[in-house]
């Protein structure tokens, strides 16, 4: 089965009332240990790498986001402050000139995508959160 339909269909669930997507990359990693899920072959793929993968699953996994506190939310190279956690399955960041990132997870994965510039992160919460809420509903 293949994950990246996922990455338009999260893309296509941040779109305002005037037809514009506030999310412009995504994928899925695995929470036990960061793999990918989704390819970087898709269109829209967010390309982060195994070593950026692993960290943000060994945080979700243990619930504990002092490592991104710490040293900000690393994903395709490039460091997000981090803002906040909310429940332990929801974290958010954000880089000045670089947009933002949301990331939330399910019992099994993490869904991650990148705030276009200007854009609102509220779109891209909203279009992670039913992706991430899918999964849960499947039991994954």
């Amino acid at each position: 089965m293949s994950w990246d339909s996922y990455i338009d269909n999260l893309i296509a669930q941040t779109k305002d009332s005037s037809g514009a997507a506030h999310a412009d990359k995504a994928c899925i990693i695995g929470i036990d240990g960061g793999a990918a899920w989704t390819t970087n072959a898709a269109g829209a793929a967010f390309q982060i790498s195994p070593q950026e993968g692993a960290t943000v699953a060994s945080c979700f996994k243990s619930k504990d986001f002092t490592p991104f506190q710490a040293s900000g939310i690393v994903l395709g190279g490039v460091k997000y402050q981090f803002l906040r956690s909310e429940d332990g399955k929801l974290v958010l960041g954000k880089k000045k000139d670089h947009g933002g990132v949301t990331l939330q997870c399910s019992k099994t994965a993490i869904v991650i995508a990148h705030v276009a510039e200007g854009s609102q992160q509220g779109n891209v919460n909203k279009g992670v959160g039913v992706i991430a809420e899918y999964l849960e509903s499947l039991g994954m």
